[in-house]
Formats: structure tokens, sequence, C-alpha cells
């Protein structure tokens, strides 16, 4: 893969200031539409503290194999408190208006029955710059392909520890953007250590791929792990501990609060920049 997209532009932009760059993951309508939109651009920070360098919008689905409690949390009180697919759209352009890219993750069947090239066209139309798919692998997404080059939108998709060499290959030349490497074998969540798989997978990716850009996610939660990941790999994603925040502040009877949220985003930011 030689086509960074313009979701990896934020990974070359990080890599020319000398240093990782950090994709932040939040839940659409958690813990409600109108909040998590707010949530969203304030993790990208301002002039006065630097945030996330891209935002990952994760799409609520009723059936997540990939994702933690944590995670799966948010999507179920998203749901049930009447999130739509089309409200990603919107999400979209509250991060489009601070000036960093968004893309979006979602599981499949939301992005079907919505209609392939109508998603694709709604979300380029919002600014989105494209999609990570965890339960679409290239061999099957001949119609996501075909969209994504109409409207000139990025596809990341996933591979892991378990992936032998030839699906590495054939999974980062369908890639524009960057590849997401998951850590460890399991569904997402904070974790006390990095995962000690994730060196040996990202090298495997730069050996057989050496053009590619690669974010790392899945256990990543303080400015220390990010720090380590982005040692070794161009960018650390961090969901379950942002989410974390937003799930305390509700809890505490505050769900507007994002004050907590905004301090663990400070410390990841730090960690980036300490990471080169």
């Amino acid at each position: 893969m030689t086509d960074a997209g313009r979701s990896g532009q934020a990974f070359l932009r990080a890599r020319s200031e000398g240093r990782g760059a950090l994709v932040g993951y939040l839940t659409l309508g958690y813990p409600d539409v109108p909040t998590s939109y707010r949530a969203m651009a304030a993790i990208c920070g301002d002039a006065d503290a630097p945030g996330v360098d891209l935002v990952e919008i994760g799409l609520p689905y009723s059936d997540p194999i990939l994702d933690g409690p944590v995670i799966q949390r948010s999507g179920t009180q998203a749901l049930q408190r009447g999130v739509r697919t089309r409200d990603v759209f919107g999400a979209v352009e509250a991060v489009a208006a601070t000036g960093t890219p968004a893309v979006c993750m979602t599981y499949w069947n939301l992005v079907d029955r919505y209609g392939v090239d109508a998603f694709a066209r709604d979300l380029a139309n919002a600014g989105g710059c494209g999609l990570i798919t965890p339960d679409l692998t290239p061999d099957e997404a001949g119609a996501w392909l075909a969209a994504s080059d109409a409207y000139g939108l990025d596809r990341i998709f996933l591979v892991a520890p378990s992936s032998t060499d030839d699906r590495i290959v054939s999974t980062t030349r369908a890639c524009r953007g960057w590849v997401y490497a998951t850590a460890v074998m399991g569904v997402t969540g904070t974790r006390a250590q990095t995962s000690d798989l994730a060196p040996e997978l990202v090298r495997r990716v730069r050996a057989l791929a050496p053009d590619t850009l690669v974010g790392v996610g899945l256990g990543i939660s303080t400015g220390a792990q990010a720090r380590e990941v982005t040692s070794y790999a161009d960018a650390a994603i961090v969901g379950s501990a942002l989410i974390k925040e937003l799930i305390a502040a509700e809890d505490a009877g505050r769900p507007g609060d994002l004050s907590g949220l905004r301090r663990v985003v400070a410390d990841l930011a730090d960690g980036v920049r300490g990471g080169r």
C-alpha cells in the first residue's frame, strides 16, 4: 500500500513532527447523540491543549464481535436511547469542523442495510475520510472497494497476530490510508500492559508491506502505553479508556461533563509526543 489517503496523512503529519499519531475512538450516541458530538469535538483538542490526530467514530451495533464490555455498554445504551445510523454524518461534520480528520468504525451489516453507495456518498459529503471494517475482509469487499474508489474514501482493514503472511500482504494491498493491527487476540478493553504480540505483528507488516502505515489498537489506556506503542508503530488507537470517562461522568450524575475525558486525552497526547 502506497496511498496514505486522507486519514493516513494525519499519521504522516505526526511523523514529520518526530512523533507518533494518536487515534481516539468514541461511540456515536453515547451518552446521547448531542453529547457524543461534543465529546468527539473535545478530544480534537485546541490551541492550548493538543488532542487526537484522528477521530474514530464507532457505530453502535446490536451484536458486536470485537467490542469489550466498556464499548458494548456504551453501544447498547446508545441504541436504547434511539441513535440511528444516519446520526454518524452529523458526528463527522462536528469533527470536521475542528479541522481534525475522522473515520468511522462499523460492522458491515449497518452499511449494507443503509446501501453501500449511499453510505459512501453521504460519508464523503459530510467530510469523512473512510471506514474501518472489522468484520469485512478484502476478498468479500467488492461493493465497498468500488464505492470507496468512487467517492475517494479510505478503507482500513484489520490484521491480527494470527494473520498469515499471505493474508497480511493481501490485506495491506487492499487498504487505502493505513492498516489496523489488533495487538491482542480478543476483544477491546483497557489493559495494565500492552501486548507483547504487537511489536512482532508490526515488524511482520513492515517486512511484507514496507510502505504501509500501521495503527495499533486494543488495550492502550495511558500515555506511557501510547508512548511505547508509537516507538514502533505509526499510531496508537485508544477507545475504552476514553469511553470509561464518559461512563464515570454519567454514573456520577454528570453526563455532560467532559473534564475527565479531556484529562485522559491530554495524558495520551503527551505520551505520543514523547514516543519517538
